[in-house]
């Protein structure tokens, strides 16, 4: 199932993307395409691939097939892809032993496009003073001091891993409207995964899900709002005729049967019940089901 937006420059592109660890095949030979100005949900369970197709990206890992980023082979020139990306994910570390204020000075020395200025705007409303050695902070302030940090970064591409993994509800939230309001541009573009789906799901133009090492959708969020349905079937006479128009997955919830669909037309599911959009967590987890599961009942 694809729908990516393909452009004569994308910012990443991929064909025949395959690697392998120990004589096992972690990712089958992805084909996408990334264009410009685009916020992506990358979305997968631990060891589907997510982390391996980043580290591709970034020139983290060596891989079978092509991948480009910003025109570049990441693997062969890392050094000079990497001043205009940003990265960061949840095992990520910083020097301890520095002072915020060193780590920014580091920073703008070794990193044409850092802005210290903007570093410590990011920081506005948190307890994170300049002062302090990043060894005295605690783990979300950590996290936040990172953020901060990859934020004030002028990239044409910026990928996170589960970036707010450790942060509070509040901040989370704040994290993902600054980097909507005051990060994003046409000429930028974002990579993201987390499990926290439903958080980012009001932001992503696009969501690619990658179950065991294979791209099962790529698709922009208006095509997939118009292409999947949630039906809730409340009476049980109805529940067979639902189920002859094949819905890709079917569970019960506190006593009512819910069933997703794959390109049925809303009008022939309407008499049967209550028909609605599934949220992105929903269609996850639907998706997700490997093909020895049986749909029907959400096994």
């Amino acid at each position: 199932m694809t729908d990516a937006t393909l452009t004569s420059n994308p910012v990443v592109s991929a064909r025949g993307l395959k690697k392998s660890f120990g004589g096992k095949q972690i990712l089958h030979g992805l084909d996408f395409d990334i264009p410009a100005g685009r916020i992506y949900g990358l979305i997968g369970h631990n060891g589907a691939g997510k982390t391996t197709t980043l580290n591709a990206m970034l020139g983290l890992t060596s891989y079978e097939g092509t991948i480009r980023v910003l025109g570049e082979d990441p693997f062969a020139h890392r050094a000079r892809l990497m001043e205009n990306v940003a990265f960061i994910s949840d095992v990520a570390s910083l020097p301890r032993f520095l002072r915020v204020r060193e780590l920014f000075a580091l920073l703008t020395n070794i990193h044409p496009n850092f802005s210290p200025d903007k570093a410590r705007s990011f920081l506005e409303g948190t307890d994170i003073r300049p002062e302090m050695k990043i060894r005295t902070l605690s783990k979300g302030m950590v996290a936040q001091l990172h953020l901060a940090v990859v934020m004030a970064i002028d990239a044409k591409l910026l990928v996170l891993d589960e970036p707010t993994l450790g942060l509070d509800i509040s901040y989370r939230k704040r994290f993902y409207r600054r980097l909507l309001e005051d990060y994003m541009s046409e000429e930028r573009t974002l990579i993201i995964t987390t499990h926290q789906v439903d958080e980012i799901e009001f932001m992503l133009s696009d969501i690619m899900f990658i179950r065991d090492g294979d791209l099962i959708l790529h698709m922009q969020m208006e095509t997939v709002n118009e292409k999947f349905s949630q039906l809730v079937v409340n009476e049980p006479e109805l529940q067979v005729e639902a189920r002859a128009l094949a819905p890709v997955y079917e569970e019960t919830r506190f006593g009512q049967t819910v069933m997703i669909y794959d390109g049925v037309d809303r009008a022939r599911l309407e008499p049967l019940g209550r028909v609605s959009t599934p949220t992105m967590s929903d269609l996850f987890v639907a998706l997700m089901q490997r093909p020895t599961a049986n749909p029907e009942r959400g096994q």
